[in-house]
């Protein structure tokens, strides 16, 4: 059965997580966090991950609030966004996240990680 190779990418100003995974959920792995710096470098390294790894379709997470509005964040993330559609041709699909960071967080603290290193892996 053919699937769909697919980019997540979870924005931040400062960082980017990146994962490749296929569009049944068979298969994710996470990929390096990027530290930016500037739209071109960024639009590089997601290049060069689109092309070796075959990528047909990006998800990005959609930061909504709780209450399901958006925020200043989703503007970012929609501009963003209209720049991988734009470069890349390819369909960009925001994926709502409301409290993802929150329950990683926490997730984390009961596991015994430190301030440091929860800010190191919910990023």
């Amino acid at each position: 059965m053919f699937r769909l190779r697919l980019l997540g990418i979870d924005y931040g100003e400062k960082r980017m997580g990146l994962a490749v995974g296929d569009e049944l959920g068979f298969m994710a792995r996470g990929l390096d966090t990027i530290l930016r710096k500037t739209k071109k470098y960024d639009m590089e390294i997601l290049a060069n991950l689109i092309k070796r790894h075959d990528i047909e379709k990006i998800v990005i997470g959609y930061p909504v609030r709780l209450d399901g509005s958006e925020g200043i964040q989703c503007e970012k993330v929609n501009r963003f966004a209209a720049a991988l559609e734009k470069t890349f041709s390819l369909p960009v699909i925001k994926w709502p996240e409301a409290m993802s960071t929150k329950e990683a967080e926490e997730i984390l603290m009961n596991s015994g990680f430190g301030w440091k290193k929860r800010k190191e892996k919910v990023d």
